[in-house]
């Protein structure tokens, strides 16, 4: 778990850390100026850095994971290998443990999130990047389900367009990379707020990240989180609850929820989220 720093104050301007772990909201700009991917690319280290792509939430994973290789190889990274983990034992390759100990970064892509927790969830490979993840030492970025495993309780699917209820969100484990959030992606394009809103609902010990698409947060070592792109990220912070009937009502029962906090958050905002505080804006 990444560790607030003891001395922090509310109105103090965040250090920005070399290492940071990049949650994007999915459908990256991949063509033209791709902003969050050269972010990812520079916090990896620019011209020296060696990347680890892994496409294990992809059907698809040799495609996803060129297409990948070749956006960093444009940009000029170092080193790129493409970790095409297809089943759990893979994951104890010690080929793919030495690639990881020495790499800069780690992009994972998008696809089902609960393929990427099935085959690399627990396994020596993920354990290894967890490891160096909160010690500093790699740049880690996850898009659409690399997004929403970041969390250690996932949203594995579910769906929009209802009030918050119970059976709208299926939830799984992810892995626990950032495990006080619960990440949802393509959120406010896909219409996925009532979703994110009734699984903070049944974990209100946790604070709900909604990311849009082209749109990531920057969390840094330190607990602050920049929002980053043309979109929005929304926080359901449920801190102040004073009222919830979600533990007497049945599945499909609209959830009653009093003192839930939203805030809505565009490219520069900041956020802590131990502190549960926003950056102030004049000091953005």
């Amino acid at each position: 778990m990444l560790q607030l720093d003891s001395q922090f104050q509310a109105t103090t301007m965040p250090q920005s850390t070399k290492t940071a772990i990049i949650v994007i909201g999915g459908a990256e700009d991949k063509v033209h100026g791709r902003e969050i991917l050269q972010t990812f690319f520079r916090r990896s280290g620019a011209a020296e850095a060696r990347i680890a792509i892994i496409p294990s939430a992809s059907r698809e994973p040799a495609i996803i994971g060129d297409r990948y290789q070749r956006i960093f190889e444009d940009m000029g990274a170092k080193e790129i290998k493409v970790l095409d983990v297809r089943d759990r034992a893979q994951g104890s390759d010690s080929y793919w443990q030495e690639y990881v100990e020495t790499c800069t970064g780690v992009f994972m892509t998008g696809g089902d999130q609960l393929r990427l927790c099935g085959l690399l969830s627990d396994t020596p490979l993920m354990e290894k990047v967890r490891q160096r993840v909160h010690l500093g030492e790699i740049t880690l970025a996850g898009t659409s389900a690399g997004a929403a495993v970041m969390g250690h309780h996932m949203i594995a699917g579910g769906g929009s367009g209802e009030s918050p209820n119970r059976s709208l969100v299926d939830m799984a484990t992810g892995l626990g990379i950032i495990p006080e959030v619960i990440v949802d992606q393509h959120f406010l394009n896909r219409n996925r707020i009532a979703r994110l809103i009734s699984a903070i609902a049944t974990h209100p010990d946790r604070l709900g990240i909604g990311i849009d698409e082209d749109t990531c947060i920057i969390f840094e070592r330190d607990g602050w989180l920049q929002v980053m792109g043309k979109g929005t990220v929304t926080i359901i912070d449920p801190g102040e609850l004073s009222h919830t009937n979600q533990v007497d009502i049945g599945s499909t029962d609209p959830i009653s929820l009093h003192n839930l906090r939203v805030h809505i958050l565009c490219h520069g905002n900041r956020y802590h989220v131990y502190k549960r505080a926003l950056m102030p804006i004049n000091n953005v």
